[in-house]
């Protein structure tokens, strides 16, 4: 009886390792599009303004689709934003949409050209917070992803966000 559950037991911690780790993944599919690690920085204290960003997203499929918006309830408005330099100035202007080549990756990172502006934020944004932000696509349609509120990694913990 003994070696019965001890086995039982073996075989049922085997299973549980053998399990994809979906609480460890941070990246969501929809139909070609694999949407990898959305995220925000924090706000800055009084700032009705944030930003969100996304690893990347890598269109596995054949044809060419578009980020064509986004909403989440953190925000009155979602704007898709590009920065460009203009001379010696870095400019940031929305955009309609954000190409997303078949068979490539488009990163939308802290510090690169593209991100989702949030406006009119309905509390501010705090690490380790999460937060939903359903995302538009021109062929894919809409998908909701869960977002975490951090520091990116990259940027020294003396400095916050100032967008």
């Amino acid at each position: 009886m003994f070696r019965r559950k001890a086995l039982g037991m073996l075989l049922g911690m085997g299973c549980a390792l053998a399990l994809p780790p979906t609480a460890q993944a941070h990246d969501f599919r929809v139909g070609d599009l694999v949407i990898d690690h959305p995220y925000a920085t924090p706000s800055i204290a009084g700032s009705s303004n944030g930003a969100a960003y996304l690893r990347g997203i890598s269109n596995k499929g054949k044809n060419a689709d578009r980020l064509i918006g986004a909403s989440t309830p953190m925000a009155a408005r979602v704007e898709l934003h590009e920065m460009k330099m203009d001379g010696d100035i870095m400019r940031m202007r929305e955009v309609p949409f954000i190409e997303l080549p078949a068979g490539q990756e488009v990163q939308l990172r802290h510090g690169q050209s593209h991100h989702l502006m949030l406006l009119g934020l309905t509390q501010p944004l705090r690490e380790g917070d999460r937060f939903d932000l359903t995302l538009q696509f021109e062929k894919a349609g809409e998908y909701k992803v869960k977002a975490w509120v951090q520091q990116p990694k990259r940027m020294p913990s003396e400095h916050s966000h100032q967008h």
